[in-house]
């Protein structure tokens, strides 16, 4: 335990950790990163083939894993899937809500149907896999909570007025949930990142002016951010090394925002 005496600890020894979207980019470095400290490991993922690679691969590092299908938006599965995660692994102790989406248009062309998904995936869905989950924290006395932001909570990006909407909408649910549950031993921290290579921004990143201006705004590192950049701040949040923070945005954007 971190406290007055001793060093801080960043192990998860013994923890379960439920992480959506979990098969490729954030989702499987984060998952990754919480086994190799120690971590078992809930692979919550739509397709649930698509998460077999993962959960192999943390069984690797030793620890346990099994892969939930799950569809953020869909409540009834969020309760079975949270279901089968304690029946299988046990009480969870970590929850990290990776699932986002955001399709891009200038604010004049965005359709109906895309409003309604970025808000049911990136804000409903979030919400009801943390009530899920944190019901049984709340039980328990104890649990760690980190949602997955964006600097675009904070800043403006042309063609994403959507998804900027719903990452502040992040950042505030997680102060909102810090107060509520804090006096009953649940934190709830976000995680702001920048432009990070994934499979999602490499078409993007791959047009050279587009990736040229990123790494320039990107005012104190100038590089791009690299998946275990993002994964190394979960890992700290959901560690007893930050068991004196909640209800905080940790940008991991390289000085974007500072400029």
């Amino acid at each position: 335990m971190s406290g007055d005496r001793g060093s801080p600890q960043f192990r998860l020894d013994g923890r379960v950790s439920l992480v959506t979207a979990a098969n490729s980019g954030l989702g499987r470095a984060i998952s990754l990163a919480l086994a190799h400290v120690g971590s078992d490991v809930v692979v919550a993922v739509r397709d649930p083939a698509s998460g077999v690679g993962i959960v192999d691969e943390i069984v690797g590092l030793g620890r346990r894993s099994l892969c939930v299908p799950l569809d953020v938006t869909d409540l009834a599965q969020i309760r079975e899937a949270v279901a089968t995660a304690v029946d299988r692994l046990g009480p969870i102790d970590c929850l990290v809500n990776n699932a986002g989406v955001g399709p891009e248009a200038p604010a004049e062309e965005v359709t109906e149907s895309n409003f309604q998904l970025t808000c049911d995936v990136n804000l409903k869905g979030t919400f009801f896999v943390t009530q899920a989950i944190g019901r049984l924290m709340l039980e328990r006395g104890f649990g760690r909570i980190v949602n997955l932001s964006s600097q675009a909570g904070l800043v403006a990006l042309p063609g994403e007025s959507i998804y900027c909407m719903t990452k502040a909408a992040i950042d505030h649910l997680t102060r909102c949930l810090a107060v509520e549950w804090g006096p009953r031993g649940v934190t709830v921290n976000a995680v702001a990142p920048t432009f990070i290579e994934t499979s999602g921004t490499e078409p993007a990143l791959r047009d050279p002016r587009f990736r040229a201006d990123v790494v320039e705004r990107i005012a104190a590192l100038h590089r791009i951010g690299q998946p275990t950049d993002v994964a190394g701040a979960v890992v700290f949040l959901l560690s007893p090394a930050a068991s004196l923070i909640t209800g905080h945005t940790l940008l991991v954007d390289g000085g974007w925002t500072a400029r």
